[in-house]
């Protein structure tokens, strides 16, 4: 593939993914996160063919110019996107596949003092929330995700997302658990793809937590109502009152109304301000 068309192929790949990107000028002048990959691809050029100072160099200048830190040692794939890009670093033996997103923030740092492999692989379609930091020779297979200020130390299958200090697997919902989840979904009213790789498999910790409790309270309460039934039906005399019920729909509804207001709030924000 020609320069040209790489460029093209670039700014399109950044059009699909921002959708602050308003035109082709103002990608080529204010994106330092393509910037950076374009000096890289010339310093990768150059460490290939043993100029390994002019290319270390050259990446310094790009850290200087970007705030992005490119090892020139570094693979990168096609349609790499770095969005913001401050403070990225990415080591010398880190491998990205096609179509990969990093937010600002991001190491790709290894773990050993050793020579040979000792950064992250990262597969097709990785995305990477801000502030994450993979470290060591583990790899991060095709679509998998990571959310904003995780640690990851360990590989990551496929079309997973990944949380926390360390990273743990978000489990997917099972079919059987299908209708919970809906509710815990509506309760945070979740949303698919945004800025820091938080995806609907990616619950807040704090309200899958209520969730979980909430849930469980309400089953304790129906048992304790049949319970008192059978007592009572068999001549005893208990739970004259009713217990009140525990409605975990009304705490969803909760949640959704300030969500909604939130995003109310954001829509009327003015930037220009």
């Amino acid at each position: 593939m020609g320069v040209i068309s790489r460029l093209k192929e670039d700014i399109a790949s950044i059009y699909h993914r921002d959708p602050a990107a308003r035109n082709a000028f103002e990608i080529l002048v204010n994106y330092p996160g393509m910037h950076a990959i374009w000096l890289h691809r010339i310093s990768h050029k150059l460490w290939k063919r043993d100029w390994r100072f002019v290319a270390r160099t050259l990446s310094t200048f790009s850290r200087w110019l970007t705030g992005v830190e490119i090892h020139p040692g570094a693979t990168i794939g096609r349609r790499f996107f770095i969005d913001h890009g401050m403070g990225i670093v990415i080591g010398e033996t880190a491998e990205i596949g096609d179509d990969c997103t990093l937010y600002h923030g991001v190491t790709l740092g290894g773990t050993s003092w050793n020579a040979g492999k000792r950064h992250p692989t990262l597969e097709n379609n990785v995305v990477v929330g801000a502030g994450a930091k993979i470290l060591g020779p583990i790899t991060m297979h095709q679509g998998a995700r990571v959310g904003s200020n995780s640690v990851v130390v360990k590989d990551v299958p496929a079309d997973t997302t990944v949380v926390g200090i360390p990273g743990r697997i978000v489990t997917t919902p099972s079919p059987q658990s299908k209708e919970t989840s809906e509710r815990r979904n509506a309760m945070a009213k979740k949303y698919g793809f945004d800025a820091y790789a938080v995806a609907p498999d990616n619950p807040d910790p704090v309200a899958n937590a209520i969730g979980q409790m909430l849930d469980h309270m309400h089953l304790m309460d129906s048992k304790v109502q049949e319970l008192c039934q059978a007592v009572q039906s068999l001549g005893g005399s208990v739970c004259t009152e009713k217990l009140p019920e525990l409605d975990v729909g009304e705490f969803s509804d909760a949640e959704m109304a300030a969500a909604e207001k939130r995003q109310h709030a954001l829509d009327e924000f003015d930037p220009i301000i």
